[in-house]
């Protein structure tokens, strides 16, 4: 972590939040500005704790996090998409065109981090209150601190270590669990102890969060559904299945419908939602470096450039259905008249309708877990439990599958992990999981630069888990600022 960045951390982590939130929405929040002098005294309510969790939650709609970056990292490397030009923007994601001085996106590590230093932050001082005697009931601000300091954990692991089945030995990031002094280096954990910890930092986050729907936030089940993400990540298909099958059985969401699929994405907290980062016109609207401008038809509104397209593979395997539900978001792309290439999720729709409440299409709501993914977490692991229930695999995956109304129907016989990942590919493009499923289970990515004719001369046209830019390099500023980190590059950097 940039030294820099620390000191400024400690003396204004709760300013920084307050005054972010501030700015943003002055309506509804009324915790005003601390200096760094009276940081500790920003928080001394459970409102107040509300209002620093809606500081942390709008940094994570950042451009570098899950406002953009994040998301087009997930599908950019996992085969779905390709490119219809270079040099349009983030294109080095997709050519895997990374090293520590170039390309790095070091802007993971600063904007994730800055997130988990917020969490810290709220919940040491919650401790410090408690430890007062404070009568205030901290218990759901502490479940979100903890589950969003899990997800931002994962996230980074993700990024940074080897997948958890390739090498749970390899280096993680470091763990930073506590407010740290401006002269610690802290060095990088296993991706082991990573996962040892986010899994623990779930659970003492499940036990404050209510069980009831809360829009823009988490809750109790959104916490078990990222423990269900968690678990499938890790291999433990036991805890994945018990996770997911919570969330189902609670009959709190519900699957979209046939006919309500398309329309969902111009909804804010469709049915499927389980959580929701909350982006709104004029607050963290981020327009033109939106995600879904990133994924629009060049010229299709003044500065699109039509960065990624679908690739040839996504559109054949979409093609076994033409009546398939989720080509309603897709759209003809600039290769041709028929090729119906890119997506509009994140516009809302193909005629740019937005969030409804949003008069901007750009403004659209980061749907961070849906309800269809925790069937097929349910589907997959119980395929791959010690004693596989195939029919439960086939039943969770055939109430996604049906999304393809002319297609046979998934049973015991048909239901296998391909074809649940495939499924999974359809029905998730542009929401950023692909590559994180081809990660997980050490597949073979192929990419489809022949669409274009593009040269890529920083990685194979397929590639596999020996590849080592499979995972970002530390960046030579966070080397230059923690030199200790050095002798822990990522192989092959």
């Amino acid at each position: 972590m940039n030294l820099k960045m620390k000191a400024y951390i400690k003396t204004l982590s709760c300013a920084l939040v307050v005054l972010l939130c501030s700015s943003a929405c002055k309506d509804f929040l009324d915790v005003p500005p601390a200096n760094a002098s009276d940081a500790d005294k920003a928080i001394q309510t459970a409102n107040d704790a509300q209002i620093v969790i809606n500081g942390i939650q709008r940094q994570m709609t950042n451009s570098a996090y899950y406002g953009r970056n994040f998301i087009i990292y997930g599908e950019a490397k996992g085969g779905d998409v390709t490119l219809f030009s270079q040099g349009r923007g983030l294109d080095a994601l997709y050519t895997f065109n990374h090293n520590p001085q170039a390309n790095s996106f070091a802007s993971f590590w600063t904007t994730i981090y800055n997130v988990i230093y917020q969490t810290n932050n709220l919940l040491e001082n919650i401790a410090r209150l408690e430890a007062d005697g404070s009568t205030e009931n901290f218990a759901t601000a502490k479940g979100e601190a903890y589950t969003l300091r899990a997800l931002a954990y994962f996230d980074l692991v993700r990024i940074y270590g080897k997948p958890f089945a390739t090498d749970r030995t390899a280096f993680g990031v470091p763990m930073v669990i506590k407010t740290l002094n401006y002269d610690e280096k802290p060095l990088r954990a296993t991706v082991e102890e990573n996962y040892q910890q986010i899994v623990a930092d779930l659970i003492a986050g499940e036990t404050g969060l209510p069980k009831t729907k809360r829009d823009g936030y988490l809750n109790f089940y959104a916490n078990k559904a990222l423990q269900a993400r968690v678990y499938l990540t890790m291999g433990n298909y036991t805890e994945a299945l018990a996770a997911a099958e919570e969330v189902i059985e609670s009959g709190l969401y519900n699957l979209y419908s046939n006919t309500q699929w398309v329309n969902a994405w111009q909804s804010q907290f469709g049915s499927e939602s389980i959580y929701e980062l909350v982006i709104e016109q004029n607050q963290a609207d981020l327009a033109r470096a939106s995600l879904g401008f990133y994924f629009m038809r060049r010229g299709h509104q003044t500065g699109a450039l039509g960065n990624f397209l679908a690739s040839t593979g996504f559109l054949t395997a979409l093609a076994q259905d033409p009546e398939d539900v989720r080509w309603g978001v897709m759209a003809r792309d600039e290769s041709s008249a028929n090729r119906l290439g890119s997506c509009y999720k994140y516009l809302g729709s193909t005629t740019f309708a937005g969030d409804k409440g949003s008069a901007n299409y750009t403004a659209v709501n980061i749907k961070v877990i849906r309800l269809s993914e925790l069937y097929l977490i349910a589907a997959e692991a119980a395929l791959k439990l010690p004693a596989p229930d195939r029919a439960k695999a086939a039943a969770y995956t055939q109430e996604i599958h049906k999304r393809s109304p002319n297609l046979p129907a998934i049973d015991v016989n048909s239901v296998s992990e391909a074809l649940i990942l495939a499924e999974k590919s359809k029905e998730f493009y542009q929401e950023g999981l692909r590559y994180f499923d081809m990660l997980r289970l050490q597949k073979t990515i192929s990419f489809d630069d022949a669409f274009a004719g593009i040269s890529v001369p920083t990685r194979e046209t397929s590639i596999n888990s020996s590849f080592y830019k499979l995972i970002l390099p530390i960046s030579q500023d966070e080397i230059n600022a923690n030199p200790g980190i050095a002798a822990q590059q990522n192989p092959g950097y």
